[in-house]
């Protein structure tokens, strides 16, 4: 996608703006989860993204793990059934209404969604509203540490990383997920065609400032033996309205909200012409340890 100049400035501040962000992109789990949405009804991997990345959870029976930037707790709630008896679970995020979504998904409170599967799971979470550029937990505290899709929103994420560092155990692991260059291309392209001129949102500018392709030598600066796993998915996309729920859910500006009924006559052409739209997925995570 060409990018204009005010649209790039936009861009770029919106992803790390944490007024826009913590009011309007991630007040409550509706934008992500229309997302989360897309990615469910059109992957092509059906072995799941949560799923993925609890597999690569290599701790001890015994472990204390943080999670920051938790949103709406699907990594946990996918696989509770998984978590180990031992582990104390710590959910970190700077939205009150995501924690409180969290909360609801692994059953805490009366308006629950998802009943946990025992009191034992119950006493593993604790929910905390934080900042990842000032962690509020003493050094050493955690044998790991997850950031999944957060760390380019994050202002000065030096800062961030060096609180992960400092909290983190001697021995301890990091887990920290976000996109390649070439996730989403396909959408980018499309969106172009339907007006280059619109300011879609942030998607595709947070690639270039955090993904698997450059913050390895970021993240390089506090941990050991850093590498790179990746998740091979794609998306199929068959239906024009949860495209467009996707799209809207990025969306910066009103404008592109009033014009919701033309964005699902375009898609709908385009589906109609190929049959199906096809985008690829570049997601992973890099693990990494603290001497």
């Amino acid at each position: 996608m060409t990018l204009r100049g005010s649209h790039q400035v936009t861009y770029m501040s919106k992803i790390i703006d944490q007024t826009y962000l913590l009011h309007d992109q991630y007040k409550d789990a509706t934008n992500l989860d229309a997302r989360i949405r897309l990615h469910l009804l059109f992957s092509t991997n059906k072995y799941g993204w949560q799923q993925w990345c609890f597999d690569h959870y290599a701790l001890p029976a015994e472990a204390r793990v943080l999670e920051i930037g938790c949103g709406p707790a699907h990594l946990w709630a996918t696989n509770i059934d998984r978590v180990p008896p031992g582990w104390r679970i710590t959910l970190l995020d700077f939205s009150d209404g995501m924690l409180e979504q969290a909360r609801q998904n692994l059953g805490f409170g009366s308006q629950a969604s998802t009943a946990l599967h025992s009191a034992q799971h119950a006493a593993q979470f604790v929910f905390e509203i934080a900042d990842a550029q000032q962690i509020p937990f003493g050094s050493e505290s955690f044998d790991a540490v997850i950031a999944n899709h957060m760390l380019y929103h994050v202002p000065d994420r030096a800062r961030a990383l060096a609180e992960m560092q400092r909290v983190l155990q001697p021995g301890g692991t990091i887990y920290l997920a976000t996109n390649g260059l070439s996730h989403l291309r396909e959408l980018y392209k499309l969106e172009e065609r339907f007006d280059p001129t619109i300011d879609f949102g942030w998607s595709q500018r947070a690639h270039d400032l955090f993904s698997l392709d450059k913050g390895g030598a970021e993240i390089e600066r506090f941990f050991q033996d850093v590498r790179v796993v990746r998740y091979a998915d794609a998306l199929n996309i068959t239906q024009a309205a949860p495209l467009v729920d996707y799209i809207l859910s990025m969306t910066t500006t009103p404008a592109v909200q009033q014009r919701r009924a033309e964005l699902q006559r375009f898609i709908e052409q385009e589906l109609n012409r190929a049959g199906v739209i096809h985008i690829t997925k570049e997601s992973g995570m890099f693990i990494g340890g603290k001497a």
